[in-house]
């Protein structure tokens, strides 16, 4: 075959080789990719074609929502590998962060013991008129938060007088926590892991900006 082919051979040429009599003694058959590689083709594939359909700031759009998807991931790991301090101080940031603590407001985070089920207290105004109550649960990103938790969370609050509260956990909620935190009086508050990295995204908390980016247009007025 070298003889025959020294300067190489293209596919055409491989196809005849094949299925030449000595390429069946052989026991040579053609090459097929594997399903998963075809499959990984066309998802590339298809992801080009869409990508190549998005006008230009929609492509940077895209781009800045892929960045900020792994990011989230790798909040939610990390905070779930620090300490149960670190995650209750970061929730307190996070509050004041959103404007919950006002001009003349203090934020604080109580005591890691005898906290009776309050974990952060918001005071909005500076003579905390108006106070914020909040739980921290830094559970396993996989695990739910029932309602027997939510149950404790608002025994704490009328242990306080308190008719609101926020609590937010690295987790996700059982239906029945919902249900439970949407039926009671006290105006309580979920939020789940993914909603908690998406807002320290959004204020700035537990992440800095890599790469500011201008997008320019014409103008028009300019030029009249």
């Amino acid at each position: 075959m070298l003889k025959t082919y020294p300067q190489g051979f293209t596919e055409k040429d491989a196809n005849i080789i094949i299925n030449s009599a000595e390429g069946q003694k052989a026991g040579l058959v053609p090459y097929k990719p594997s399903s998963r590689a075809a499959k990984d083709s066309t998802a590339v594939d298809t992801a080009v074609e869409s990508d190549s359909e998005l006008d230009p700031i929609e492509q940077v759009q895209t781009g800045v929502d892929r960045i900020h998807t792994d990011v989230a991931d790798e909040l939610l790991i990390r905070l779930h590998e620090n300490t149960a301090s670190f995650f209750e101080q970061t929730v307190v940031d996070l509050v004041v962060a959103m404007g919950y603590a006002g001009a003349d407001g203090v934020a604080a985070r109580t005591q890691l013991t005898n906290d009776g089920g309050i974990d952060g207290v918001i005071d909005q105004d500076a003579l905390g008129l108006n106070r914020v109550y909040i739980q921290a649960k830094r559970y396993a990103l996989d695990s739910t938060v029932s309602r027997p938790d939510i149950q404790g969370f608002v025994g704490a609050l009328h242990g306080v007088q308190a008719d609101r509260g926020l609590f937010i956990t690295t987790a996700k909620y059982s239906s029945g926590a919902k249900a439970y935190a949407g039926s009671v009086n006290t105006r309580v508050i979920l939020i789940d892991g993914p909603r908690l990295a998406d807002l320290m995204i959004r204020y700035g908390v537990g992440v800095q900006i890599q790469q500011t980016i201008s997008i320019v247009k014409l103008d028009e007025d300019y030029f009249e």
